[in-house]
């Protein structure tokens, strides 16, 4: 990430309460799944404030973060099986195959560089483990106008508003295992991919 985007989200770490109750029925659902699969090595990248941290119930957490400030936040959220780490999911510092599952959790349209997340995380992934991938995609109805016409205001915040999945030439290497809707009319989906 840019030195302007690490620096944005320092200081939006005072407001990011209010996105976590905006994004709580998605985020429900999320670790539903999450939780239901046998414990082990999670990455959680772009883990923010660690407001979801307790909903992890059995496996291991490795949160990640480029915001110092977000860290400082998430740090005072004790949870015995999370290690928090200042990183970027562009650039991992780990081995290959280490993880079971990667969450990418509202992270893939903020990053600079989503291709070389997606190829950061297939790395790290052991082979058959999960990636979930619970994020904003611009639909293909008349709402992708409200994409393209938030264009400009989405860059002053670090933000793509018009985002398309299968635009990753990256994501190809999964196999989708499932997707999950919220709705009709919502921006939202969760998608759950397997790494051969």
């Amino acid at each position: 990430m840019s030195r302007q985007t690490h620096s944005f989200y320092n200081k939006f770490s005072v407001f990011y309460p209010l996105v976590d109750f905006f994004l709580r029925p998605q985020k429900t659902r999320l670790f539903d799944e999450v939780n239901q699969l046998p414990a082990g090595n999670l990455l959680d990248i772009g883990v923010g404030n660690g407001a979801n941290l307790p909903l992890y119930k059995k496996h291991r957490v490795t949160g990640i973060d480029t915001s110092f400030e977000m860290l400082s936040i998430a740090s005072k959220r004790y949870h015995k099986q999370v290690r928090l780490l200042l990183m970027n999911g562009e650039d991992l510092l780990f081995g290959d195959g280490q993880f079971d599952y990667v969450v990418l959790s509202h992270v893939i349209a903020v990053v600079d560089n989503p291709e070389q997340l997606v190829e950061e995380v297939f790395r790290v992934l052991k082979p058959n483990g999960r990636l979930f991938i619970l994020n904003h995609f611009t639909p293909n109805n008349w709402l992708k106008q409200v994409d393209f016409a938030f264009r400009i205001f989405a860059r002053m915040v670090h933000f793509k508003s018009v985002f398309y999945i299968h635009e990753l030439t990256t994501i190809r290497r999964f196999k989708l295992l499932k997707e999950v809707r919220f709705g009709s009319a919502s921006y939202f989906k969760l998608l759950i991919y397997q790494k051969p």
